[in-house]
């Protein structure tokens, strides 16, 4: 597949959207002095293209009563049960992003809860599951940097 050639304008559309995916183009149009059909076709040929897949709702999981993070580790007894613990890892909504790594751990899981009794229940949850030989947790004290933008800018100076 080609390399698809973003220009000024669809790094303008992008940096608003990833600001607000609800803005409307009529409003993104307006800021950018093009029309509204513009913007629409610019960002259908960025979503055919793939580079934009989809949209995403930020919530305040604090304000939800989940404020507790923690990353955990996970060791397996054999890494051909992959896929099997990913599956069981699945079932449980309080994971909420797993990644099979590479170095000391052959999962690393995000896991949010409502506080430490609760996180606590989650861990031995991902404990329980066959496969599992161990975990180890890490406590996020605070979200320090969540910047989507800057490695889109990064991107665009490349180009």
């Amino acid at each position: 597949m080609a390399k698809f050639k973003l220009d000024e304008i669809d790094h303008q559309i992008l940096d608003m959207l990833i600001e607000n995916t609800r803005v409307p183009f009529t409003d993104i149009a307006k800021k950018l002095l093009i029309s509204a059909g513009t913007v629409h076709v610019r960002v259908k040929k960025m979503e055919d293209a793939g580079i934009i897949k989809g949209s995403s709702l930020t919530l305040d999981y604090k304000k939800l009563g989940y404020s507790f993070i923690a990353y955990v580790g996970v060791f397996l007894k054999n890494t051909s049960q992959t896929k099997f613990v990913l599956e069981r890892i699945n079932e449980i909504s309080n994971v909420t992003v797993a990644h099979i790594t590479t170095g000391k751990f052959n999962i690393f899981c995000k896991i949010r809860a409502k506080n430490t009794e609760h996180a606590k229940d989650i861990i031995f949850k991902l404990d329980d599951i066959e496969g599992i030989y161990r975990t180890e947790t890490m406590i996020s004290l605070e979200e320090s940097i969540n910047d989507k933008k800057r490695l889109m800018h990064s991107i665009f100076s490349e180009l």
